[in-house]
């Protein structure tokens, strides 16, 4: 199945030091937005299935996030959570918008958590995409998110060296998903070789070995939300726990969690049609 590009728009967002930013919509302008977060390797096309589920009732918008796919890379290797959060206020103000749900998987759950509990009156619904207090510190997903940012080749002789590279590591999504995120990670150099169209070194340091000043104790921010959320964990994720998923729920009575049976942390990659079924209800729901 191909992922379709119907109706996809396309334009770029300045953030306040100067990056810009790739922006990637779906639906109709006039329709109930919805922003969607990617993760630590992710892309905003990442989410053009999900966002086609959810036509005509829902305006998808996502973005390549600084140092990934067509937006800038930071020269002061500025990726870190507090760093996205003034990306999303960024965008928002750009756009003008006043309410909206927001959706994000992974690092992007993660500053959807903390942006949600610091812009109470901006979200409607929220819903968080295997992340969770704790996840990138001590579950086993992020001691295999490291070893793969260090044992990552910079660059493929061959798209198809890629392809088996990119199969390996994923084994669990379909074909599909996975010649879709190779189009969005890479890129063709004039040798015909290919490299990370993302900035590999300057992700990986800040993920590696972050400063401790920047990283963030989500239970405060679980705590603090304000709108109903949904909480999803892939039933084989190896790195959002099911007792932490049922510890957030049991923090704050507006938060609702659901395991996704077959889904590793790539929850939408696993399960598309799953994660499209239960994010459309969610949002449709009154209130």
């Amino acid at each position: 199945m191909e992922l379709p590009e119907d109706g996809q728009r396309e334009y770029r967002v300045r953030t306040r030091d100067g990056l810009s930013l790739r922006v990637l919509e779906w639906g109709p302008a006039a329709a109930a937005p919805v922003i969607m977060l990617h993760g630590i390797r992710g892309y905003a096309r990442t989410f053009a299935l999900l966002a086609q589920g959810l036509l005509p009732h829902h305006r998808t918008i996502a973005w390549d996030q600084r140092g990934r796919g067509a937006s800038d890379w930071d020269p002061a290797g500025n990726y870190y959570n507090d760093t996205y959060v003034r990306d999303i206020e960024d965008v928002v103000g750009h756009l003008g918008l006043d309410r909206f749900d927001l959706l994000g998987h992974s690092m992007g759950g993660i500053a959807a958590y903390v942006y949600a509990a610091t812009h109470p009156e901006r979200i409607r619904r929220l819903v968080i995409e295997d992340a969770g207090p704790g996840a990138s510190e001590d579950s086993a997903g992020s001691v295999r998110i490291r070893q793969e940012l260090l044992a990552a080749p910079r660059s493929f002789e061959s798209w198809e060296t890629a392809v088996a590279f990119m199969r390996a590591l994923r084994p669990s999504v379909t074909e599909a998903a996975r010649l879709d995120r190779l189009r969005n990670m890479l890129k063709q150099h004039p040798d015909g070789t290919w490299s990370w169209q993302y900035d590999h070194d300057g992700i990986a340091k800040a993920r590696l070995d972050p400063a401790p000043s920047r990283t963030v104790d989500l239970w405060p921010h679980v705590e603090a939300i304000r709108a109903p959320t949904l909480v999803l964990r892939g039933g084989r994720s190896d790195y959002f726990k099911r007792e932490t998923a049922e510890a957030v729920a049991a923090r704050n009575p507006l938060v609702r969690w659901k395991e996704v049976p077959d889904a590793g942390h790539y929850i939408h990659d696993d399960q598309p049609d799953a994660v499209r079924d239960l994010v459309s209800a969610f949002l449709a729901e009154a209130g």
